[in-house]
């Protein structure tokens, strides 16, 4: 909670029919206010940091002065050249601690194919699609991100009437 959030939600309550406050509620957000968030970040970066943390800011000086000429991993350089306070969010991870910006998954199953058949799968050790059942397990993936549907081709499942999208946690 900031300050203007507070301010607000008092003000709220100053109207006639909210006069008495309770000062429990009030200590309460007093205790909240400015209390750091964590920051939300791509997994990309999370890994970095994870790699990168116990010498931080020797290689974040490094990451700025080689940013440019870098082409090891091209999503956090094209995170950083997109994120005009990127050092400021990774200080912000390392002292206040940081969550992993989820994206959504989707499963994919044909309409009016059989459950035997109808889902799409990937399988992690060949790397190859196919469509099949909907149990998952460690080496089958039917739960999948747009980007991974999107970079494998099938992008087209979410403008065809013959396919069914459902959106999972």
């Amino acid at each position: 909670m900031n300050k203007q959030e507070l301010i607000e939600k008092y003000e709220y309550m100053s109207h006639a029919c909210f006069r008495r406050v309770d000062t429990l509620e009030v200590l309460k957000d007093l205790r909240q206010l400015d209390e750091p968030q964590k920051v939300a970040i791509p997994q990309f970066v999370a890994d970095w940091y994870q790699i990168n943390k116990d010498n931080l800011y020797k290689n974040i000086a490094y990451l700025c002065a080689n940013w440019v000429k870098s082409t090891n991993d091209d999503t956090l350089f094209n995170w950083i050249s997109n994120t005009d306070n990127f050092i400021e969010i990774i200080v912000n991870m390392h002292k206040f601690g940081y969550e992993v910006e989820e994206k959504p998954k989707y499963i994919v199953k044909l309409k009016n194919a059989l459950d035997l058949y109808g889902t799409l799968n990937f399988n992690k050790q060949l790397k190859q699609w196919y469509f099949s059942d909907s149990s998952e397990s460690p080496s089958y993936e039917t739960k999948h991100t747009r980007k991974e549907l999107e970079e494998a081709g099938f992008g087209w499942v979410f403008s065809c009437e013959g396919v069914e999208i459902e959106e999972v946690e």
